[in-house]
């Protein structure tokens, strides 16, 4: 493994309105953050770029290094002399200090300045935290301040939210009215919260404060809906996002152009980096690279049915990346055997690989397979993956972005070229206009291969509830476990004949999209026994280690 950090600070950045003037920005467009970060104000190029989505299998819990293959894939095709742009998610505070680490690559294929983009960055999610917790502060004041509106206190489904891991957060009391009286709630993490999802989805800051006033607080002591507009509060909130709104642009280790803009987790939000950032970079560029998080049952899932679906966006390839030790551990091979050369974990494992390769196929058969290259991995191991690959008709190819940079993911670029080439015969996987459990149960036979779906009677007093109120008609957001195609982590590989629970529906409505609770999934993430902050130091000078 290499020292990232290290690696990072050892590169000298260009300036980043030279990176503008690659892609044809001009400085009068940028607002500078220093020297190598700036937000992009409304633009639009004249470019109709190819879409190149790169998802993977089911993660161990350190990640399969998509972000990584996707700067790779974006170098590369770079120093083939194409103009390439990738467009990636900002990282979350809490990953970060947590276990996995930051979203900013890995080895020599990052995006820098390193540090900056993994703290604080632009300000990005702060202002998206500030916006969520001014708007709870204000139901919680109409509240205080006589309830005009007959609020239910016990029926308000808009939480605070923070970007840091804390499980004391799951849940807390309040007071909310002169008598003192209290209500239970909680805060999520700032990743899944709704005004992430909205900021992400937004087409304009017009659209923006249209979805900010469309957002479902809660519900009246009858049980009517109330909206955040019938507080007067969304010009206000819109304020707090007016620069959040604007996509971030940085660059490679390279020199080429990265644009980094919206966080929201695949497992419990819809997992993709903003529409804004997308269309922007198909407007500037040959090909846009983009990651979707987690496996291909989460993140790329939402963002082919979710993303592609209101922002009328259609991905020209999808790259499904593996590795050897995330198919031994579908395999069940324990943590301290993943290097060891045991052929019986991978041959159990493969299955993964393959549910993944065929829940892709329903959306287009423009998929190629790339193996995430360790240090470690056997000339066997990889040869066994690629003929299984091409045992089913599909390209693969190797990447050795970490280790190599562009050069390791050139062959991989030119065949995403020649796939891009192709008619992207692109289909949802459902026809939205159906019913809200029509839609889960489409998803959870064509993508979970579950064999039953289990509601709980809140669910389906939910999804009456949002039917009958005339909400049914927008897409699916599923939030499960990211380690299992089912809604049990344990069920490794390709689980068969398994039922998913469902244990509540609610109503993105400013977002645009129902979420569904499956399994044992939380919302406020916790810190493990030995989290990432434990290695991390600065030390007089300013000078950071540990951060990865």
């Amino acid at each position: 493994m290499f020292d990232d950090i290290k690696i990072a600070n050892s590169i000298e950045m260009k300036d980043i309105k030279d990176i503008g003037k690659k892609i044809d920005i001009d400085e009068d467009y940028l607002e500078l953050y220093g020297k190598y970060k700036a937000k992009i104000k409304p633009f639009k190029g004249n470019k109709q770029g190819k879409l190149i989505l790169v998802t993977s299998t089911n993660p161990t819990p350190y990640g399969e290094g998509k972000t990584t293959i996707s700067i790779g894939i974006n170098d590369a095709l770079n120093s083939l002399g194409y103009k390439s742009i990738v467009t990636l998610r900002e990282p979350s505070l809490g990953p970060v200090f947590g276990i996995k680490g930051g979203a900013t690559g890995g080895g020599f294929a990052q995006i820098v300045p390193m540090e900056d983009i993994n703290l604080h960055f632009t300000g990005d999610m702060h202002a998206i935290t500030s916006c969520n917790n001014l708007l709870c502060a204000a139901i919680d004041n109409h509240l205080f301040q006589g309830n005009e509106l007959n609020l239910d206190p016990n029926n308000i489904i808009f939480k605070r939210c923070l970007d840091i891991n804390d499980r004391a957060l799951r849940k807390i009391d309040i007071e909310y009215n002169k008598e003192k009286k209290m209500r239970s709630t909680n805060f999520d993490i700032t990743a899944a919260s709704e005004i992430m999802a909205i900021i992400c989805l937004s087409k304009n800051l017009k659209d923006l404060k249209e979805r900010l006033g469309n957002i479902l607080i809660g519900y009246t002591i009858d049980n009517k809906p109330v909206f955040a507009r019938q507080l007067h509060i969304e010009g206000a909130l819109t304020i707090l996002l007016r620069d959040a709104i604007k996509p971030n642009l940085v660059q490679t280790l390279e020199g080429n152009p990265a644009i980094v803009h919206g966080g929201p987790f695949a497992n419990i939000a819809h997992g993709c980096n903003s529409l804004i950032a997308t269309k922007l970079a198909l407007s500037l560029g040959d090909y846009v690279v983009t990651e979707a998080g987690f496996g291909s049952d989460l993140g790329a899932e939402k963002f082919l049915d979710i993303k592609c679906r209101i922002g009328n966006l259609k991905p020209n390839c999808i790259v499904i990346n593996t590795t050897i030790r995330s198919l031994k551990h579908n395999g069940g091979c324990p943590k301290e055997k993943l290097t060891d050369k045991d052929m019986s974990y991978l041959e159990k494992g493969i299955d993964n690989l393959k549910v993944h390769i065929e829940n892709m196929a329903k959306f287009t058969s423009n998929l190629i397979v790339c193996l995430n290259y360790f240090s470690k991995d056997t000339d066997e191991e990889i040869q066994f993956v690629r003929d299984f690959v091409e045992q089913l008709g599909y390209d693969f190819e190797i990447s050795k972005a970490y280790t190599e940079g562009s050069k390791g993911s050139t062959s991989l670029a030119l065949k995403i070229v020649k796939l891009c080439a192709k008619d992207t015969n692109f289909k949802f996987l459902y026809d939205v206009n159906k019913s809200i459990r029509e839609k889960i149960d489409i998803i959870s036979k064509e993508i979970y291969h579950a064999s039953q779906v289990i509601y709980s009677d809140k669910a389906l007093n939910e999804m009456k509830k949002l039917e009958h109120l005339g909400y049914q008609d927008l897409p699916i957001c599923i939030a499960k476990t990211q380690y299992s195609i089912s809604d049990d982590p344990k069920k490794l590989g390709y689980p068969v004949n398994h039922e998913v629970k469902v244990s509540d529906i609610h109503l993105c409505n400013g977002a645009g999209f129902i979420v569904v609770m499956m399994g044992n999934i939380m919302t406020m993430p916790g810190l493990s026994k030995e989290p990432a902050y434990l290695k991390m130091d600065i030390d007089e000078q300013g000078k950071i280690t540990g951060l990865f």
